[in-house]
């Protein structure tokens, strides 16, 4: 394989990404509002909204760091 070949993550395994990431993450907060609170019916409401938005955020997280070239911040690291 060419050494100077490019990877680059799809839009589409960003979103996949995401939505894994989320199910586990969104499950530990259920669990910690459970534990915090004793009420399944605030801990399904806090880890609704905080799936939601975390999608979001996560994904436009990933796309941000794939303008970043790779190899950049091992570059930077090595300046100082």
């Amino acid at each position: 394989m060419n050494q100077e070949t490019t990877f680059r993550e799809s839009h589409l395994r960003s979103v996949l990404k995401a939505c894994t990431w989320r199910v586990v993450a969104t499950c530990a907060t259920f669990a910690i509002a459970y534990v915090v609170t004793g009420k399944t019916f605030v801990a399904v409401t806090i880890a609704g909204v905080e799936v939601v938005t975390k999608i979001v955020i996560y994904y436009f997280h990933e796309r941000a760091w794939q303008l970043i070239p790779r190899g950049t911040m091992r570059k930077l690291i090595k300046r100082k």
